[in-house]
């Protein structure tokens, strides 16, 4: 009871805090002319189409679908010199891939802590940002992202709301070095809200309960040397999780969950050639939620390399090749299928994916996106906990998806 207290009392809290943030932001907006140095907003509309055939990672039916929509404004204000309020509301509706809903990405108070010629440091507090993963910081950005679809091994969308950011604090602190190079070092400690829809997305329709994030702990450093068009990360992530089943119909027990991860990664920015990648490995223990006393402890291991080249100013090409198994030990998915007694087929035990694509800049600020998918494998369709066979009975399984941004 007086956890259940301290939660509500934290929640209160954190929706104070969003709520001042976007009062005061509403209320300089009012009179941008004389806060016109100060106050920055800018947003975001993409619509797409997405076709899926084979599974359900968009809808259940396979029938091509308008359920690729991005809408999202942010803004920011400069209080002083050193402490800044900014804040992004975005609208997903992304079908099977994530709650369909209007969402806070982050409101936060930025304060620069210190600053000088070598170093930097800035304290986040509020709903922050996650930058500990190469692209966790733009991915909620649909320009910023250098696909549709991110890699499902790292950038599950199943863990999208949960994964952009927390409720807590972040510190950043930066060094630049004319002979060292440029290193950032990130910490951060918090938890997201899981809504009921997010619940059933990862854990299935079955499961009435309550799902919530009780702890968040994830540090990186980032390391480029001095004028090298390289740039070089390691992060590493530790998160509990907790679901509390409904006290009538609920047909699951009560669960502890512990996600951790370690992930290196690698960027590489050229004139027209860009190069990147992340190597994970998961570590997922489960307690109870099947039946009491149920534990499972395993490994999970992914990377993805990414190539794209900007053919001239308009038109840059992409390629991306991707391998997960969610038990390094195994990567056929065979011991999954016998444990199940045959209700899980063996694929459910990794996924593979091999993208292709293209972006077109209609204007400075409107962009055509095209992708195609060939993919072996349903490790990561949603729901991972409860997979659905009946509905993704195909091991291969493809999709292309076309979507047009605009932003100011």
């Amino acid at each position: 009871m007086l956890c259940k207290l301290k939660a509500k009392m934290v929640n209160m809290q954190m929706k104070k805090l969003f709520f001042v943030i976007f009062a005061t932001l509403y209320s300089f907006a009012n009179n941008i002319e004389a806060a016109e140095q100060d106050i920055q907003f800018h947003g975001f509309v993409a619509q797409g189409l997405i076709d899926v055939d084979g599974s359900d990672f968009v809808n259940d039916d396979g029938s091509l679908s308008l359920e690729l929509t991005e809408i999202g404004i942010n803004a920011s204000y400069q209080l002083n010199s050193t402490l800044r309020l900014t804040g992004q509301v975005v609208y997903l509706n992304g079908g099977n891939r994530y709650a369909q809903s209007v969402r806070v990405d982050y409101a936060l108070l930025d304060w620069s802590v210190y600053e000088s010629s070598d170093w930097q440091a800035n304290l986040y507090l509020g709903r922050y940002k996650n930058y500990h993963w190469l692209y966790s910081s733009t991915r909620d950005i649909p320009f910023a992202r250098p696909s549709i679809v991110l890699p499902q091994s790292v950038y599950f969308d199943g863990f999208r709301d949960i994964a952009v950011g927390a409720d807590g604090g972040a510190l950043k602190i930066s060094y630049n070095s004319d002979t060292l190079g440029y290193f950032d070092f990130n910490i951060s400690t918090g938890s997201s809200p899981i809504s009921k829809e997010q619940t059933q997305i990862i854990l299935g329709k079955l499961a009435f309960g309550e799902m919530k994030h009780t702890y968040d702990l994830q540090t990186s450093l980032y390391w480029q040397p001095f004028l090298s068009p390289w740039r070089f990360g390691l992060a590493f992530v530790d998160g509990d999780f907790e679901y509390q089943a409904a006290e009538e119909g609920d047909l699951f027990q009560d669960a502890d969950i512990t996600l951790q991860r370690v992930i290196a990664n690698a960027l590489y920015e050229g004139e027209n050639w860009e190069f990147s990648g992340e190597i994970l490995q998961e570590r997922f223990i489960f307690d109870g939620f099947y039946f009491s006393g149920f534990h499972n402890n395993s490994i999970g291991q992914g990377l993805y390399v990414q190539s794209r080249y900007k053919v001239n100013a308009d038109l840059t090409l992409l390629a991306r090749y991707e391998r997960l198994y969610t038990n390094k030990d195994d990567k056929n998915g065979r011991d999954l299928e016998d444990s199940s007694q045959g209700l899980i087929p063996s694929y459910f035990g990794y996924q593979n994916d091999a993208t292709f694509g293209l972006s077109y800049d209609l204007a400075d600020n409107l962009r055509l996106q095209f992708e195609y998918h060939y993919i072996e494998g349903a490790a990561r369709l949603t729901p991972v906990v409860l997979p659905n066979p009946k509905v993704n009975d195909s091991k291969n399984w493809q999709l292309w998806a076309v979507q047009l941004m605009y932003w100011f």
